[in-house]
């Protein structure tokens, strides 16, 4: 059995009780972890406070040669922490390694500012100066979602740690176990005991006394907008500071004097990697009305490659669906946009086979003819299906990708630059690309518009968000 990391070491939860940790692909039991309580989450804040000493009287060169560690642990690591990210999760192994990489290259980066971080002077009057430092906040938590338990933990962790503070981690109950080795293994690269925790266990009692703690001073949240209304609200109550990244329904946008090959391809990537369950997957595909019919025909022979399958065999190309609730709801999108008069032209079922059983599979699915009252329009799909409409302009295509509360990515392939402006600039969103694949780079800020979040990711702006600004005025002793 996995158990909590508290002050570096292994721990059991005090109830004794224990979560059953499954393989979506296969119904099996991969491992347990404990059951944690309010009680756990006090004993790793306590802890985190004690490290916090140690860590925040660590120079920024240091903590990034230790990141830099920890990164290099990642990597050694990648296969074993690959293999038990697929069983958990039910990713392709193939997306489970990049994943493994996408975390070790946010460490490498962040561990590369260490010696860059410097507080500024700022002449005010003769005879005084004053300086702006920026001081780490303490003791932190971060709340980790099951799609990309990983990577976007790393993007906590990292600039989180890099600023100087100590952080408790709730992993999803669904995927504890690839988190808590990664928490192993960035401890053994020299962070003082205490400085980074992990507790598993239940949003309504972990996650809860998290945001409850006056100990805790940020919270650093990823998951469903519904669920980060809930934590703002809560975190209000002791004014923590928060970031939250939250759902999206990307959409994407196809000219008709894109090049149709390359669009493609980045529409069937962007759907149906990870089978869809991605905040930042495209969600909507708006094609130019004199291009449409031959692009969805592309589409859907892509399309039917990608055999559905349990991630640990090579040949797979789409996983199943995390849970039988998370396949349930995309069928009820799906059968929402038919009734509406909707259609599917590619997938739309469940595989069929004994290998399909026991798991959460389900067709990559394109459905054409959506209106856009539809949940497949109007809601955020979180599972392989992707709803196909049609437009006449750039003007339109822009409107209509707009008519959402969400507001994370988009994506426009054009050879015009005033359709690509125009979508650069319109688009309301917090990430657009232009020609390419839906990449994050950890150089570029990453935070949603409207109910898609709030605050950064990635870039030198997440350290602002793991650090107070204070002011400081010095008005220096005349020399005699």
């Amino acid at each position: 059995m996995a158990q909590f990391v508290i002050a570096g070491q292994p721990a059991p939860s005090i109830s004794g009780e224990v979560t059953k940790v499954m393989n979506p692909a296969t119904g099996e039991v991969v491992d347990t972890v404990p059951k944690g309580t309010r009680e756990d989450v006090r004993r790793a804040i306590d802890s985190a406070e004690q490290g916090f000493k140690k860590w925040s009287k660590v120079s920024p060169a240091e903590r990034g040669e230790i990141l830099f560690k920890g990164a290099k642990l990642l990597e050694a690591h990648n296969a074993e922490l690959a293999e038990i990210l697929t069983k958990e999760q039910g990713k392709p192994l193939r997306e489970a390694k990049m994943e493994i990489r996408r975390c070790q290259l946010t460490f490498e980066y962040y561990a590369g500012l260490g010696k860059n971080l410097r507080s500024v002077q700022i002449p005010i009057q003769e005879g005084r100066f004053a300086m702006v430092l920026r001081l780490p906040i303490g003791v932190c938590a971060s709340i980790v979602p099951w799609n990309f338990p990983i990577s976007l933990m790393g993007n906590k962790l990292a600039p989180g740690l890099l600023a100087g503070n100590a952080i408790v981690v709730k992993p999803a109950s669904t995927t504890p176990l690839t988190d808590i080795r990664c928490i192993q293994l960035l401890n053994q690269a020299g962070l003082p005991e205490g400085t980074l925790n992990v507790v598993t266990g239940p949003g309504s009692t972990v996650g809860q006394e998290l945001l409850d703690n006056p100990k805790i001073g940020k919270i650093g949240f990823t998951g469903a907008t519904a669920t980060g209304k809930m934590v703002m609200r809560s975190a209000a109550e002791t004014l923590k500071r928060v970031t939250l990244e939250l759902g999206g329904s990307d959409p994407l946008i196809v000219c008709d004097d894109a090049d149709m090959d390359e669009a493609v391809s980045a529409a069937s990537v962007g759907r149906f990697f990870n089978c869809g369950q991605a905040c930042l997957a495209v969600k909507r595909l708006y094609l130019f009305d004199s291009i449409a019919d031959a692009f969805i025909e592309k589409l859907k022979e892509k399309v039917k490659r990608l055999t559905p399958g349990n991630g640990l065999n090579n040949a797979t190309r789409v996983g199943p669906l995390h849970t039988a609730d998370q396949r349930k709801e995309v069928e009820d999108q799906i059968a929402d946009a038919l009734k509406r008069g909707a259609r599917v032209v590619a997938g739309g079922k469940r595989p069929e086979g004994a290998e399909y059983e026991n798991g959460h599979f389900l067709q990559p699915t394109l459905v054409v003819d959506v209106p856009d009252d539809a949940q497949l329009a109007q809601d955020e799909c979180f599972g392989p299906a992707l709803p196909i409409f049609r437009v006449k302009s750039i003007e339109e295509a822009v409107d209509r990708a707009n008519n959402s509360i969400y507001g994370l990515g988009s994506s426009i392939f054009t050879s015009d630059l005033y359709k690509a402006h125009y979508a650069a600039e319109k688009l309301q969103a917090g990430y657009t690309w232009v020609n390419s694949a839906q990449i994050i780079f950890d150089e570029l800020p990453f935070g949603g518009w409207k109910q898609s979040g709030m605050g950064h990711e990635h870039g030198t702006e997440a350290l602002e968000h793991y650090t107070l600004a204070k002011s400081v005025v010095i008005s220096p002793r005349p020399l005699k």
